[in-house]
């Protein structure tokens, strides 16, 4: 994981590493539900009851992990409570430019949103919190080579939404 290291070392205490974590949880979890009201919620969720848990988490390996394996869980249980509210459909009219698309930071979260959530947890975990698939399969309880089957599959979709993949 990206300066786990540092994170490890300097996370003596709990502001410590809510400190570091929170900026970078924040964003993940905001890849993982397109919400930001929704990402802020959860990750104050999930950091306090590891504030609960502190003497334990603080001696795990991937503390952050952890933290974000909550945040997850948490966002999960919501979407299962939701269930029954009828889903927005999207925007209509005509594709957008692709040259738009490419700058276009809603469009990528809408193309985020319209994978399926294992598929957004897995790409979070490797792409934006740098962990292996290994340890992102233990984060998500799920073996290695279904995490990289999440991943191959949510590429593909992001490259054939967002364009600069190959359609043969």
């Amino acid at each position: 994981m990206r300066g786990s290291d540092d994170v490890k070392a300097a996370a003596g205490t709990f502001e410590e590493f809510f400190r570091i974590e929170y900026p970078r949880l924040a964003k993940a979890i905001l890849l993982v539900t397109g919400d930001a009201s929704e990402a802020e919620d959860l990750v104050q969720e999930a950091m306090a009851r590891v504030l609960e848990r502190w003497e334990r988490v603080q001696g795990m390996q991937f503390p952050a992990a952890y933290v974000y394996r909550v945040a997850v869980n948490l966002h999960r249980r919501r979407l299962r409570r939701r269930v029954r509210e009828p889903i927005a459909p999207s925007e209509g009219g005509s594709p957008p430019d692709p040259a738009d698309l490419a700058v276009s930071g809603d469009t990528v979260l809408r193309t985020l949103r319209s994978l399926s959530p294992d598929q957004r947890a897995a790409l979070v975990l490797v792409e934006w919190l740098d962990l292996s698939p290994e340890q992102a399969g233990r984060v998500l309880g799920i073996k290695p080579a279904s995490v990289r089957g999440r991943l191959h599959r949510a590429r593909r979709t992001l490259q054939e939404r967002l364009g600069g993949g190959n359609r043969d």
